[in-house]
Formats: structure tokens, C-alpha cells, sequence
């Protein structure tokens, strides 16, 4: 089996060790937290933590997943019970274990791009047809139904995307989510939806999950949860057959998950209001800034209205975009995440989440692009 280079994990992690990374724009996780934050903000006793600690069992976890954390993810949801959750390691262990699952040669899969590149290298990896749709830019990257509805046939075998969109944020809207389980529905898909940002928004946000019963979703403690460290994912399905074969595969992958990362995050499940609103405040307040810095920008553009923890940004300069991230990384020690690795050229991805010096990152590039324009680089 040969498969393609994993673009952005291969490129953004060794470049976030580099020691020219002083500003740190390219990841997607909000500010992480330390153990004594968690406690500090759920208003748990951490002593009684520590105690517990010592007689911690260190034997095999849960089968299944440890019954608190699982009880704590289908509360997330309005239409999901515990059972209907399979802990992972990680958002990409569940992203692996249901491609792999799903997924065989004779399938077609419909990928909507940009999207997470588990969800069309592994598929490609498979011998499955990838039929890629694209959003646009100039639509603000929001997804033309009709594109969708064109390209499934019989041998569809499911439709893979992220909502809210990574890199874009773009967010679908409850109707056009239902237009696309009625697009399912009429081939007898599956819809495969990587909803790792879901949950910025004040109000509930609906998942696949409530609304189709051949959903599966995947999500982790990373990203909007500030615990990527604990490696804690897992997948929805409430279909009892595809659920047995998802445990299957996933047994061939891990036993079961940490036992002390998923009581650690059932901790902060159990208190997830709290967990959001910091989230929240974080994005919010960097995203005021960013999109200050923006307005009337002579060579930036931002098209989708991101409800995710970072923006795309699309620039007008004649230089290819892992040369523009590599450069800037290079000469004013900004680190952000290049357009090449979600396959879009000529912008790059900006996090909203995790930025003590945002200001003075911003105040480089700006710095950097002007020293371009000056080289006769602007388009």
C-alpha cells in the first residue's frame, strides 16, 4: 500500500520545534491547559485528584472506553447515548479507524475540500475513487449542494468532510445539513464528518449525529477542548452493525485507551460549559484583533466567516506558500501553517487560539510582506 506524504503534520510539527519559532500562528488548539488550570477552572479539588492518583489502577482500561468519559462525550449531543461512543486515541486514530473501516476498492468517496487528509489520502491509499468537490473562495467558501448531488452515484459509499471547516471555518447551516443526509440517503451513503471545532457558538450546534442514523462523527480533547495532550478521540455511530466493525478494527490498533487521559478529560467534560466559555473568550478576542489587522489589507484576504479556531487567509504576492511560511519563519521567527497542506496556494492558515504575542506576530508579517512587495512581489 503506498501512501501520500501527510502534508501539514509532517511540515508544521518539525517546523514548531524549530528554534526560530518565537510566535507561534500556526496550530489550531486553543491555548492549552495545565493540570492546575483544569482544576482551577472546573472548581475541582486537585488534592483529591492526587489522592485518587496513587491508587490508580495502571492495569488495562475499559474495552470500550472508560464509562464516565463516554457518558460525558454523548452529552454533548442531543440524539446520542453512551453506548453509541468508541474512544480513540486521538482525532486522527478515529479518523484512521473509520476510513479503514468504511472504506474497500470498489467504493467512490465524495471528499469536500479543503479537508483533514486522512479523509482523501487514506481512501486514495485504499483503491477507493476520490471525487473531490471544492469550495470557493469567492463563495465564501460555503458548499454548492448541487455539486454534491451531482457527483454521487450507486457506489458512493459516504461523503467525508469537516464542519466547521478546516482550515475556513466555514460552518454549515442546519438546512444544508439536512440537504446533504437527503443526498446521502438517496445512494444509501454514509456521511463522515471530522467535527473537531463544533461548539465555538453560544448556542448548541447540531451534529450529524442528531439528524442521520448512517452518520459517524469524529472528534477529540484537542482543539476547542485545550487538552490535546491527553489524546482522547472518539467516534459517534449509532448503528449498532457498523459499530461492532468500527470496535473490531479499532482492536487491531489499540486494546483500549489511556486510563489516565480519559479520566483526566471526563473531568472536564463533566464541567464543559466552563471549558467552552474560556475557549470562547480566547477566539473571540484574538479574532477582534485579527480582524482589525485585516480591514482595508492591501495584500490579505479572509472569505468564510470562521465559526473554527483559526482563519485562511489568501495573499496577493508572487511567492508559492511554503516559500512564504518557510521565509517567515526564517527571517521573522512567525511561525504559520502553509495553504499547500490543505492544497490551496497563495495563502496560509492563522490560529485564533493560542497566541500570547498576536500583535507583534501580526506586526511581523506585515513587516515581511512589505520587505516583498519591496523585492517587486506583489501581484
Amino acid at each position: 500500500m503506498k501512501i501520500d506524504d501527510f502534508v501539514l503534520e509532517n511540515w508544521l510539527n518539525p517546523a514548531s520545534e524549530s528554534e526560530k519559532n518565537e510566535i507561534y500562528l500556526g496550530g489550531s488548539c486553543v491555548l492549552p491547559l495545565t493540570v492546575e488550570e483544569l482544576f482551577e477552572l472546573t472548581g475541582e479539588s486537585l488534592d483529591d485528584f492526587l489522592e485518587e492518583l496513587r491508587s490508580m489502577y495502571l492495569g488495562y482500561g475499559f474495552f470500550e472506553g472508560t464509562p464516565r468519559t463516554r457518558r460525558g462525550v454523548a452529552g454533548l449531543y442531543r440524539e446520542v447515548e453512551a453506548e453509541d461512543v468508541i474512544l480513540v486515541h486521538g482525532g486522527t486514530g478515529a479518523n484512521h479507524t473509520v476510513v479503514y473501516t468504511l472504506i474497500s476498492d470498489t467504493d467512490n468517496v465524495i471528499s469536500i475540500m479543503p479537508n483533514y487528509q486522512q479523509f482523501y489520502s487514506l481512501p486514495k491509499s485504499i483503491g477507493a475513487e476520490v471525487r473531490k468537490i471544492d469550495l470557493k473562495a469567492e463563495a465564501g467558501y460555503k458548499l454548492d449542494l448541487e455539486e454534491v448531488r451531482q457527483a454521487v452515484d450507486e457506489n458512493t459509499r459516504a461523503i467525508l468532510f469537516t464542519n466547521p471547516n478546516n482550515p475556513t471555518g466555514s460552518l454549515l447551516s442546519p438546512e444544508e445539513m439536512q440537504e446533504i443526509v437527503e443526498i446521502a440517503k438517496s445512494v444509501d451513503a454514509w456521511v463522515v464528518c471530522d467535527e473537531m471545532y463544533r461548539g465555538l457558538k453560544e448556542e448548541y450546534m447540531p451534529s450529524f449525529a442528531d439528524i442521520y442514523d448512517k452518520a459517524i462523527i469524529t472528534c477529540s480533547s484537542s482543539k476547542i477542548y485545550s487538552m490535546a495532550g491527553t489524546r482522547v478521540g472518539w467516534i459517534i455511530c449509532r448503528n449498532p452493525e457498523m459499530r461492532k466493525a468500527l470496535f473490531n478494527r479499532r482492536s487491531y490498533d489499540a486494546i483500549c485507551g489511556a486510563t489516565f487521559d480519559e479520566w483526566i478529560f471526563a473531568i472536564a467534560l463533566e464541567h464543559v460549559d466552563k471549558i467552552l466559555a474560556r475557549s470562547r473568550k480566547i477566539v473571540n478576542e484574538n479574532k477582534a484583533i485579527v480582524d482589525k489587522w485585516l480591514e482595508g489589507h492591501k495584500y490579505l484576504h479572509q472569505y468564510a466567516d470562521s465559526y473554527a479556531t483559526t482563519y485562511l487567509i489568501h495573499y496577493d504576492l508572487d511567492v508559492d506558500a511554503v516559500d512564504f511560511a518557510e521565509d517567515l519563519l526564517d527571517k521573522k521567527c512567525v511561525l504559520v501553517c502553509h495553504g499547500d497542506c490543505f492544497d490551496i496556494p497563495h495563502t496560509f492558515r492563522l490560529s485564533l487560539s493560542d497566541a500570547e504575542d498576536l500583535e507583534e506576530g501580526l506586526r511581523r508579517i506585515d513587516e515581511y510582506i512589505e520587505e516583498l512587495v519591496a523585492e517587486g512581489k506583489a501581484l
